[in-house]
């Protein structure tokens, strides 16, 4: 009888913790702007055009975007469509298809931080592909956020600082 007793408390107890807590959506809600940004993202589109009005990375770009709790990031975004090097040899590519190269990739990565208020995170760029971010900061809004999307704004430095939107999924 005591060990009934004991069983049904327990059970009664566990249950009624398991309706005191909260869910995971209520969770995901109650973190931080910086903690719901955490994990890898995968490219999915941007706003981006070149001069001729063309996607600035074409059709099916690939990118990746990591951010980990430390404050560190690394992204990546590059063209599908890039030609491979006649050659194989990185250090032998022709003046077109390092042209090509360089125009359809963009790689950096260093510190972030975040502005809960503004709803606004930075990158400090340590080094980048482009040697003229590396160095700098960049300033970006989010626009939207949730548990598979984000989404956010700010200038395409690399390409005259026009304003941009990219939107990224959590990889899964």
């Amino acid at each position: 009888m005591n060990r009934i007793c004991t069983f049904t408390m327990t059970a009664l107890a566990l249950l009624g913790l398991g309706l005191a807590v909260p869910g995971g959506d209520a969770v995901a809600q109650q973190a931080s702007l910086k903690q719901r940004l955490v994990g890898t993202w995968t490219f999915v589109s941007t706003t981006g055009r070149l001069r001729d009005g063309s996607p600035a990375f074409g059709p099916n770009p690939k990118g990746v975007l990591v951010i980990d709790a430390n404050g560190r990031y690394y992204q990546a975004i590059m063209r599908s469509d890039r030609a491979k090097f006649v050659s194989n040899n990185r250090f032998q590519g022709t003046a077109d298809e390092n042209k090509a190269t360089v125009q359809g990739t963009i790689a950096h990565f260093g510190r972030y931080s975040v502005i809960e208020a503004d709803k606004t995170f930075t990158y400090h760029i340590e080094s980048s592909a482009y040697p003229n971010s590396t160095g700098t900061d960049e300033k970006r809004q989010i626009v939207t956020l949730t548990a598979d999307e984000l989404k956010w704004t700010g200038p395409a430095s690399t390409a005259g600082g026009l304003m941009i939107e990219l939107v990224w999924k959590r990889a899964p």
